[in-house]
């Protein structure tokens, strides 16, 4: 993931706890969630619409 081992890991989660604190962590982690939920749909309509452009010249092709 990224590169990073176990203990940089955790060294990051322990900055985060302790700038944020306890109480915050779940909020940030639920828009952590929703932020790549998001990312992760935007890239799969990105990837349908590219797909969907290279179709579209063979099919003309084909009608020609």
């Amino acid at each position: 993931m990224f590169g990073l081992g176990g203990q940089e890991l955790i060294l990051i989660l322990l900055i985060i706890l302790l700038l944020f604190g306890a109480q915050k962590l779940p909020e940030l982690a639920k828009g952590l969630g929703k932020g790549m939920k998001e990312f992760k749909k935007a890239q799969t309509e990105i990837e349908e619409e590219f797909n969907k452009a290279m179709d579209e010249p063979s099919k003309k092709e084909k009608k020609a």
